[in-house]
């Protein structure tokens, strides 16, 4: 717990940082937009490779789902590369298709995994959780973009600030 004390002041940083960071997805939208695209191009492949990397690891039986959804990941995560200059309307396509697929991977992976693992309703929920996003941003993807930038400037604020009582109850354990 000492050294954790001692180190109060890098968590404050990492607060500080995180809302710096909120504040500026709040004020420059945009500029979030294009960052949102570079991350989600690595995102998605990251998880695709992992996917892939779990259907070919174990014998989960029917691995078609794990395999769909690693191939669609990587392939979303290139598209999102090899164009950066692609429009928010097309990366909101993206982005809601990729939700939606890999929900349903989730949902039938829960569904397949209900008599191997205990709370496998939680995967369920994240994969139902993944479908409706993915179509609400099919619905409405003007506001979906920039409620999604302002949904993680607020949300990075609140954590920042959160993080930042933490650092200072951190120092008084100091």
């Amino acid at each position: 717990m000492e050294q954790l004390a001692s180190t109060w002041w890098l968590i404050l940083i990492r607060g500080i940082c995180a809302v710096i960071f909120g504040i500026l997805a709040i004020v420059w939208p945009g500029i979030t937009l294009w960052v949102l695209v570079i991350f989600f191009g690595a995102y998605a492949i990251v998880s695709g490779i992992f996917s892939l990397g779990a259907a070919f690891r174990h014998d989960t039986g029917s691995k078609a789902w794990l395999i769909i959804s690693g191939v669609l990941g990587i392939l979303a995560g290139i598209v999102a590369f090899v164009w950066p200059g692609i429009t928010t309307l097309a990366l909101l396509y993206v982005i809601a298709f990729w939700a939606i697929f890999t929900g349903v991977a989730e949902i039938f992976a829960g569904i397949r995994l209900r008599k191997v693992i205990d709370n496998e309703w939680m995967l369920i929920i994240g994969g139902l959780l993944s479908v409706v996003f993915g179509i609400l941003l099919l619905i409405w993807p003007a506001p979906g973009a920039l409620a999604l930038t302002w949904l993680i400037g607020v949300f990075a604020v609140i954590y920042g600030i959160a993080i930042i009582v933490l650092s200072v109850e951190m120092k008084k354990l100091a």
